[in-house]
């Protein structure tokens, strides 16, 4: 006779597996709570161990050596600076600069990036195989002699101001810098921006009618008489109303140097140029690859409708595929910004060189200094980030994911 082994009551089972939930939560917060303190004692010991080193070698901490006088002079300013000025206008003009290179770096490498990575797809055998040796020549060089090579062999080699490569005489390269036409804000420039807005926010608003249209009736409605009419109609007639918004002042030879102009440091063109060629290599491969990963269908569809290739690719492919190419892209424009940095090594005045370089030097403050730039970078890099995940969040939701 076959006897069942007795069970215990459903109420004892739950009571026990309470009781022993309960204990493993405990110890788990146990656990936690310890690591935490070992964690905040650690860093306690830190900073008393900093502090009593910085005693000891009579070296002051603190924030307020930024209202210091600095005393140098900077080879490039976005906003108005001079000698007199403080280590926070300093810290002011680095920063402005390494986002200055970053911004155009992140455009550059982006524009060359999906070029590149059309011409690997492309059916064209020569077309495919230049931007594949383009790929891997550039990506297996390390970024800081890319950086030196600009600089060095390619810059540092042109004609000095005297014998300066010309176009239009308006335009001048020399191993100085690119000589440009500097432009002086007029009376009428407000009203101008004002209906460059205006024009802008109305293209939108008829591109989203347009395709609101056709959605609701199939029928597509043509729109781009009256785009190209507000973005070139408003602004001119603002500028007939109120004046040309802006003069430029041409650069004139005098002497061994131009006079007038703005003049594009050597450095910048060196280290945009070598951060935007080296950075689009990685960029051309993550789009490729985003491509590539969607479905060969889509491509034969947009033919069955009678797009073209290119238009296949511009309308169905690439939208879908930018859900793949967003995370690694990000990240690439994280690095070209830390990449930033390495312009200390051609003098480049970015935060890192005229920051945590000069200043560092001058006034002793270590901890400050290198806590601020850390800051300052992760800040930015947070930024970047948050950018691209709600132009992710923003794709994803017109894709209807």
């Amino acid at each position: 006779m076959n006897i069942e082994p007795r069970r215990p009551p459903p109420q004892f089972v739950a009571k026990l597996r309470h009781a022993l939930g309960g204990r493993a939560g405990w110890g788990g917060f146990v656990l936690q709570l310890l690591f935490v303190a070992v964690i905040a004692w650690i860093g306690y010991e830190i900073v008393a161990n900093a502090r009593a080193n910085l005693q000891s070698q009579r070296i002051t901490s603190g924030f307020g050596f930024l209202s210091n006088t600095a005393g140098f002079d900077v080879s490039q300013t976005l906003i108005p600076y001079s000698g007199s000025d403080t280590y926070t206008r300093v810290f002011l003009v680095g920063l402005l600069n390494t986002l200055l290179v970053s911004v155009i770096g992140i455009f550059f490498a982006t524009v060359i990036g999906f070029v590149v990575a059309l011409g690997r797809l492309s059916p064209n055998w020569l077309l495919s195989r230049i931007s594949g040796g383009y790929v891997e020549l550039v990506r297996n060089l390390p970024v800081l002699f890319q950086i030196l090579f600009w600089y060095l062999a390619v810059l540092a080699a042109l004609p000095s101001p005297r014998q300066s490569v010309s176009l239009f005489n308006l335009v001048f390269l020399n191993n100085r810098g690119l000589v440009i036409p500097r432009p002086i804000a007029n009376p009428g420039l407000e009203a101008f921006a004002i209906a460059v807005l205006i024009a802008v926010v109305g293209s939108l608003l008829l591109r989203n009618y347009a395709r609101r249209k056709l959605f609701e009736s199939g029928k597509p409605i043509t729109i781009w008489p009256y785009v190209v009419g507000l973005l070139i109609g408003l602004p001119v007639l603002t500028s007939l109303v109120f004046g040309a918004p802006l003069t430029f002042e041409l650069p004139e030879l005098k002497g061994f140097n131009f006079a007038g102009g703005s003049r594009v440091i050597p450095e910048l063109v060196a280290l945009t140029l070598a951060l935007s060629i080296y950075t689009a290599a990685f960029i051309a491969e993550i789009v490729r690859a985003g491509i590539q990963s969607i479905d060969k269908g889509q491509m034969e569809a947009g033919a069955s409708l009678g797009l073209s290739r290119g238009s296949t690719l511009r309308l169905i492919v690439v939208p879908q595929a930018l859900r793949v190419i967003l995370p690694p892209l990000t990240s690439q424009y994280l690095n070209l910004t830390k990449n930033s940095s390495l312009a200390v090594a051609i003098g480049y005045p970015d935060l890192v060189s005229v920051f945590a370089g000069t200043t560092l030097s001058q006034t002793g403050q270590a901890i400050e200094i290198i806590a601020i730039t850390m800051g300052v970078y992760l800040l930015i890099s947070l930024v970047t980030s948050a950018i691209m995940n709600f132009y992710g969040w923003r794709l994803g939701r017109s894709l209807g994911a």
